[in-house]
């Protein structure tokens, strides 16, 4: 029932329908604010991203060639903006909190302390889909399609950024202290 109101609601909108690309806001806006959160740390700036998103996804919602893909293009054009602020900040700023959509393992707040910012240190490919994948719940074929790359960098790019990772863990001992 979800999927065909939502599939009904990005034909309207593509259409040109402003009240049905509102809805698909609505639908959508707790999805694109986390994962907002999740890049940015940031609450104002993980609402200025969602923000600007569904600006130029109004903008540009007559050039979504496929409605079923719907979320797949909206998650591009979040990444979008959020990288494109990023480079306009060339800003590091030090690790403060991922979202509460990370996974609740049975570690401590050092250990996930570790973990994000060895993911914060990973190339922005590589992070991508390591939050894509692990903290947002995305399958690798709709990663693929969000990224536009082939299915098998994807992989590629997982399977490495795991690597980067548990190399980066193993050198520092846990919560980052140093050995005494």
């Amino acid at each position: 029932m979800k999927k065909t109101k939502g599939l009904k609601l990005v034909e309207k909108a593509v259409k040109g329908n402003r009240e049905a690309f509102g809805d698909l806001i609505v639908m959508h806006q707790e999805y694109l604010y986390k994962l907002a959160y999740l890049y940015t740390k940031n609450e104002q700036d993980a609402l200025d991203a969602v923000q600007e998103c569904a600006m130029r996804a109004m903008i540009s919602m007559d050039k979504l060639r496929e409605p079923a893909y719907f979320k797949t293009w909206i998650t591009r054009i979040l990444l979008n903006c959020i990288y494109q602020e990023q480079k306009k900040r060339r800003n590091d700023s030090p690790f403060e909190e991922y979202s509460e959509a990370a996974p609740q393992l049975p570690v401590s707040i050092e250990e996930k302390a570790d973990l994000y910012e060895a993911i914060d240190l990973l190339p922005p490919t590589y992070k991508t889909v390591v939050v894509l994948q692990y903290f947002a719940g995305i399958k690798l074929k709709d990663i693929a399609q969000i990224m536009d790359i082939p299915m098998g960098s994807v992989k590629g790019y997982l399977f490495r950024a795991k690597e980067a990772l548990r190399n980066q863990l193993e050198e520092r001992p846990i919560g980052g202290a140093e050995a005494r």
